[in-house]
């Protein structure tokens, strides 16, 4: 893995446990050799895993839309930085840019965004790993809906091997490292069985 696409919050949250974590992912991406793509801002937990990787001495490439760049929330000591037209063409270029997904904890943005991508893999578009580092548990409400959903048949129990979960950086990317793709050949039941 060269680049790892990271979704977060633009905010810090409530527990320094978030912004520790944000720390030590881009301290492990930096320590690898790992390229940190995400969404281009300097503010919340986005801020601090690029600062943590530029520190370190790792490449830091955003993808930030224009209309979030003249509002200054944009980074600017970056490696690189790629400013779209929409919010469609910053998910789709960090796809394109990315070998694996990583959500950290964050509000609607990081779930619309982990959300999409692992229903991309779902589809078969692509076969890149997609994490969730759980720090402090942050996810653990959601992985049980997932389950529950699975438990009523709207998901696919074995499609919920397509995400990777950890509460460690270094224990989630040496496992998105490792992630061998789920093959799925019929993924929607018409029969109603």
């Amino acid at each position: 893995m060269k680049n790892l696409c990271v979704f977060c919050g633009s905010q810090f949250g409530n527990r320094p446990e978030y912004e520790v974590a944000a720390r030590l992912l881009g301290l492990e991406l930096a320590g690898r050799g790992i390229r940190l793509i995400y969404g281009g801002g300097r503010v919340g937990l986005m801020g601090v895993v690029a600062d943590a990787v530029m520190a370190a001495g790792g490449e830091v490439v955003g993808v930030i839309p224009e209309f979030l760049m003249q509002k200054e929330i944009g980074h600017v000591g970056l490696t690189e930085l790629h400013v779209v037209d929409s919010m469609h063409s910053r998910k789709a270029k960090m796809a394109e840019l990315a070998d694996g997904f990583v959500a950290l904890p964050g509000g609607f943005g990081t779930f619309e965004e982990f959300f999409e991508i692992l229903t991309w893999a779902q589809l078969g578009m692509h076969s890149k790993p997609v994490g969730l580092l759980d720090v402090a548990d942050f996810y653990l409400p959601m992985v049980a809906f997932l389950r529950h959903s699975a438990a009523q048949g709207f998901i696919r129990n074995d499609h919920l091997s397509l995400i990777v979960h950890a509460r460690e950086p270094e224990d989630l990317i040496q496992r998105l490292s490792g992630y061998q793709a789920v093959t799925v050949p019929k993924w929607l039941d018409r029969t109603g069985a």
